[in-house]
């Protein structure tokens, strides 16, 4: 056991994260900021994540800005610290060598002091670029290991496939997997190794074996990192204090317990019983947490945990006589091994604070709870709730052919969506995986990285259409756009470096903040311009007329923020297209148009925020530079004979036709990509002909075996 522990805050980024969707303000946090300069953390979670993304998309906040603001005002008392997915850093495609280096640059110089590494597959290749450049531009790399479990078979499906001579695999993730993981991380460079328990699957046994096993194996400090949900939080962090862990992760009081990390308030009493240095001012932890709990109230609209622990200050506050009596049969227990005995005192302790009850649907599935909670949520969306055990049956088979990823996001979420469409396969009579969604070719071609056991050559082959593996090439990537805005004073969309990574890592999010931003500017600055000024600057030369709305107007149902433009003026566009996507009550919503025909004006700019029904384009019957043609290029003749139809094997929306009507199309050629279950599922035509009619247009929300266009043979 340690002599001293250290504690790395989890408050004001997994904390608020976990509770609160990312929904914390700069003025909030600033409103605890001059305490935490106090507190004397190790470390302090503040970036990464959601974070960039959400301030952006939901609060028209700068990422950088909160990373620079919270460290002129903790200073080095603590070291920031941000948490990036390898290769994929805060985005969603393995970027280059070149974007992973401005990246981790930039977050240092803006006050960063340590990167947490991860990979969903725990694939050492997809962290090496990451730790280079993070140690290359002097941070610490804290290099986390995923945990995550074995499917467990039932005794039927392990029978059966000994039957058929295929027997399934052993244990996978074995202690020694992980251990081997450690010491690879620390050979790259790793200056710390966390095990990263983000679904809080791991019971406090396996805990104390890691945490010893890891101390034996690396010379570098080991963190563990878990949550609360399925209720082994708090004792696995005790487990893991006994058997001499360096780090642990927790939260402040009233942003602590559920989804969330433990308390390190309880923590706070166990090491005191302990006799273990905690070197945290408490009292400036207790300032913070009263107002943790007036910025509570003020995120109740979107509060995962709905009910606060009771106010409790372990400082002044004594224990009930009986509470006392737990924290003591819980550190006898951990000392002894004993997990039953351990998990009940945790559990008791928990629930006189009134912190939430364990999630035994999370706990009995043994899956995470958000990956849970996606499936349940999407099926209802679906209407198709009965299928929900079928789907969770096929979980285990799933992973397998998928070569065993980890279950944490965004693999997880993959998993679970493939079983989802594989359950409806089979509900039909279809055979499984005659629905795979364009996430799980991904996965299974190679791009997302190395599975811990190998897909079977011939599993690719039928999903993938090749056997061989193909991992993603980055020297195919592309920079983003990053156009001159002309109406704002010609400046670039992404006028630095910062701007630039911003607009890499969340293009869509990125492009609508950073738009809103420059229009902004422009305005101020035309505000404050003597009259002369503002006219010539307005007015560099003389101007055609704006273009007369004479077309149909296309109007936004909601208030909301429009964050891109798909179409242009000029552009054609069929009825119900979408044609605009706006950010409403915290949602993408797609605006479509009434009416077919040719964008005339775009009435408002992307980053504007809008009344209900205000118009943002209106449509034509014909472009306003072609009105005067008076010969129409003409349209493809439909086919003629019998035709077959291409239905949705299950319900969703139409993404993409990539067809027209006169199309010839071959066997098992894509028409339409469906997306369900917030993943793309391409739909090909399993005959050769051309297309005679299409029944839908791109956004039309569909039923599962509606029509979507025939094919005549």
């Amino acid at each position: 056991m340690s002599k001293k522990l250290l504690i790395r805050d989890l408050t004001l980024r997994d904390g608020q994260q976990s509770l609160f969707a990312t929904r914390m303000k700069q003025e909030q946090i600033d409103r605890v900021l001059p305490y935490y300069k106090d507190a004397n953390f190790y470390a302090m979670e503040v970036w990464g994540g959601a974070v960039p993304d959400s301030v952006m998309r939901y609060l028209n906040e700068n990422p950088w800005n909160r990373l620079q603001t919270i460290k002129k005002a903790v200073g080095d008392v603590s070291k920031l610290t941000a948490l990036s997915r390898g290769r994929n850093l805060f985005g969603y495609t393995p970027y280059t060598n070149e974007i992973i280096d401005g990246f981790c640059k930039n977050a240092i110089s803006s006050g960063l002091g340590i990167m947490r590494i991860f990979d969903a597959l725990n694939d050492i290749e997809n962290v090496k670029s990451t730790i280079k450049y993070v140690k290359q531009h002097g941070g610490i790399a804290d290099c986390a290991v995923c945990y995550t479990i074995d499917p467990e078979y039932r005794k039927a499906a392990r029978f059966k496939a000994l039957l058929k001579g295929k027997p399934l695999p052993k244990p996978v993730f074995t202690d020694d997997y992980f251990v081997k993981k450690a010491k690879e991380l620390e050979k790259l460079g790793a200056d710390m190794i966390t095990i990263k328990d983000m679904s809080g699957l791991i019971p406090p046994v396996r805990v104390t074996k890691l945490v010893k096993a890891f101390k034996n194996a690396v010379k570098v400090p080991v963190d563990f990192h878990t949550h609360c949900t399925p209720g082994f939080g708090l004792a696995a962090v005790l487990a893991a204090i006994v058997a001499g862990v360096d780090v642990v992760d927790t939260n402040i009081w009233n942003f602590a317990g559920g989804p969330a990390a433990p308390a390190i308030e309880l923590i706070y009493l166990f090491t005191k019983k302990l006799g273990i240095e905690m070197d945290v001012n408490m009292e400036a932890v207790a300032t913070i947490n009263k107002e943790l709990y007036t910025i509570r109230q003020e995120l109740a609209d979107v509060d995962a945990g709905k009910h606060f622990p009771k106010p409790f200050n372990p400082l002044t506050d004594a224990l009930p006589a009986e509470i006392d009596a737990e924290f003591d049969n819980a550190i006898k227990a951990a000392k002894a091994n004993n997990e039953h005995e351990l998990v009940r005192a945790c559990h008791a302790i928990e629930g006189y604070f009134g912190f939430p009850k364990p999630n035994e649907l999370v706990k009995n599935a043994q899956i995470p709870g958000g990956m849970y909670t996606n499936m349940v949520a999407q099926l209802k969306a679906l209407k198709s709730e009965d299928i929900l055990e079928d789907a969770m049956k096929l979980i285990p088979q799933v992973r397998l052919d998928a070569g065993l990823p980890p279950l944490v996001t965004p693999t997880s979420q993959i998993v679970g969506a493939q079983a989802v469409n594989c359950a409806m396969d089979v509900k039909k009579g279809q055979a499984m995986y005659t629905n795979v969604s364009n996430q799980f070719i991904s996965l299974v071609k190679g791009e997302y990285g190395k599975t811990p056991i190998a897909v079977k050559p011939e599993f690719r082959e039928k999903i993938c259409g090749h056997k061989d593996e193909r991992p993603f090439d980055t020297s195919t990537y592309k920079m983003q756009p990053n156009p001159v805005l002309e109406n704002f004073g010609g400046v670039k969309l992404a006028e630095n470096e910062e701007e630039v990574l911003l607009l890499e890592l969340f293009p869509m999010v990125a492009k609508g903040y950073l738009n809103g931003i420059k229009k902004a500017a422009w305005e101020a600055k035309q505000a404050s311009m003597p009259k002369e000024e503002k006219a010539a600057a307005a007015a560099p030369k003389a101007a055609a007329a704006a273009p007369k709305v004479v077309g149909k107007k296309v109007t936004i149902p909601m208030p909301g923020r429009i964050l891109q433009y798909l179409v242009q003026p000029g552009d054609k566009v069929e009825k119900d297209q979408t044609v605009a996507i706006l950010e409403a009550m915290k949602m993408e919503n797609s605006i479509t148009s009434p009416v077919a025909g040719y964008v005339n004006t775009l009435m408002a700019e992307e980053g504007d925020t809008l009344a209900a029904d205000a118009p943002i384009m209106d449509i034509v019957d014909a472009p306003v530079e072609a009105a005067a043609e008076t010969k129409a290029t003409p349209a493809k003749a439909k086919a003629t004979g019998p035709t077959k139809a291409v239905v949705a094997p299950m319900p969703g929306k139409i993404l993409d036709i990539q067809v027209q009507e006169g199309d010839s199309v071959e066997k098992n050629q894509v028409v339409v990509i469906l997306e369900a279950m917030k993943m793309e599922n391409s739909i090909s035509c399993d005959f050769a002909g051309t297309v005679n009619e299409i029944f839908v247009n791109v956004g039309d929300t569909v039923a599962a075996d509606a029509k979507i266009l025939d094919v005549a043979q």
